[in-house]
């Protein structure tokens, strides 16, 4: 059931006096777009009117079929407290329709929705906690970013050596302005590397919340001076960023199915299922969890980032993680994700591939207690572990491979995204890398 009404978002409109409306929505690639309004173009909006040119978006649709139709999810409405310049802003979330009134499947919150309806058929609310890392990094004389953070800040140090505390804190009360309840917030592992956990929801608004998370953490981050980015691994010989995704499913009586007080873990056979189908369909969902050629880099022994294909109650070094917390808090932790994914498209393929473990009543293998990173990979073979893919490149071998992350995805949103996605493999590998100049230039 809807939160607010057309005429409840038009009467807080005016009485918050809200001068500027974005109405945001996202391409294949996880890009967040808008068109914005003026307050006096509500009526028109609300009515779901207004139009984009969608040959504009890449992935989207092509010159000759362009015109398309945001209608704006009402319960997304929010003022936006870090907005700077004249007159004070909101922002929406918006579907994107065709003409006739479909819905555009292109759209990757669409394909979420799919994902989710079909888990609603099936009795289940999907629940997600994401817990989003990011650097800080120094401006030059120029204001270009650099890679520079006069941080000498470890794993949750303070101040002074943590330089980016205020604008963390920043981060957190913004966050909180647009509805968000932040949990933790604290420096990670890396020179500039920052954490903000905010509370977990249902998949979509948890989309919507990692899509403002980023916009919010930037924007603050550029007012401030400071250059914020979500690319997985911005320094060699350092943590990359990650963004671990925590799962649970709910029944229609708002029960976590993934408990069982009289299992040895205490966990049910559903969440058995939902880690075997995670891992079943992993390697495939890896081009969509870890999207860019950079992402490769973090997923290599030495950095906390998994890189095998295994599972575990308690052990950090495998690709799925079971949390200590029970009962209610039952989840799975998907470790793999990074910041630079598209939330939309990468909630609804790790959802898809669970429901399938629970379609097929899949079992995962043994839980791995050791240590993944100090075997070697004789041992590895020997408990059965697999390598996730190491490039953009086997991943999206690996994606063409999977039918039902193929299906989840839909013709449109597939074809267009390995396109693009081959695209960027093939600029990366032409690229003349400074590593090269570094190595080659003088030596030959």
């Amino acid at each position: 059931m809807s939160k607010y009404s057309k005429e409840d978002v038009i009467r807080m409109v005016s009485e918050q006096n809200v001068n500027f409306i974005r109405m945001q929505f996202t391409d294949i690639f996880g890009q967040m777009k808008n068109l914005a309004i003026t307050s006096s173009q509500m009526e028109k909006a609300l009515s779901n009117k207004l139009t984009i040119d969608g040959s504009s978006i890449e992935g989207f649709t092509r010159i000759h079929e362009s015109d398309q139709y945001l209608y704006p999810d009402l319960d997304s409405f929010s003022p936006v407290s870090w907005s700077t310049g004249h007159g004070k802003v909101a922002r929406m979330f918006c579907d994107v329709y065709n003409p006739d009134g479909s819905p555009f499947v292109g759209d990757p919150r669409y394909v979420l929705k799919q994902t989710l309806q079909r888990a609603k058929e099936k009795g289940f609310t999907f629940n997600v906690g994401p817990e989003c890392e990011f650097f800080l990094f120094n401006l030059d004389k120029d204001g270009a970013p650099t890679t520079d953070t006069r941080d000498e800040a470890g794993y949750f140090d303070l101040g002074p050596t943590d330089h980016g505390e205020a604008t963390r804190r920043e981060v957190c009360l913004a966050l909180e302005d647009l509805g968000f309840e932040i949990e933790a917030s604290h420096h990670e592992c890396a020179p500039g590397q920052h954490e903000i956990d905010f509370k977990y929801a249902d998949a979509l608004k948890s989309a919507d919340n990692i899509m403002t998370f980023k916009q919010t953490v930037k924007a603050i981050a550029h007012r401030n001076g400071m250059h914020a980015t979500f690319m997985p691994k911005p320094i060699y010989g350092v943590s990359g960023s990650g963004m671990h995704t925590n799962m649970s499913l709910f029944d229609e009586q708002g029960n976590n199915v993934f408990y069982d007080p009289q299992d040895e873990r205490k966990l049910s056979r559903k969440a058995y299922n939902f880690i075997a189908g995670l891992l079943t369909h992993m390697k495939a969902i890896t081009a969509i969890t870890n999207p860019l050629v950079n992402s490769y880099k973090r997923l290599v022994p030495g950095y906390e980032a998994p890189c095998y294909l295994a599972w575990s109650a308690s052990n950090r070094s495998a690709l799925i993680r079971i949390p200590a917390a029970r009962g209610q808090s039952t989840r799975v932790e998907l470790r793999s994700p990074d910041p630079s994914c598209n939330p939309y498209l990468s909630l609804a393929v790790c959802l898809a591939a669970g429901l399938d473990g629970i379609e097929r009543d899949l079992m995962p293998p043994a839980e791995i207690t050791e240590n993944i990173y100090d075997m070697n990979e004789e041992s590895r073979e020997k408990h059965g572990i697999e390598d996730l893919p190491n490039s953009l490149k086997n991943a999206l071998k690996e994606l063409k491979k999977d039918p039902l992350i193929i299906d989840t995805l839909g013709a449109h949103v597939f074809s267009q995204y390995v396109a693009g996605k081959e695209k960027e493999w093939e600029e990366y590998c032409t690229r003349v890398s400074s590593w090269e100049v570094a190595n080659y230039l003088v030596k030959y």
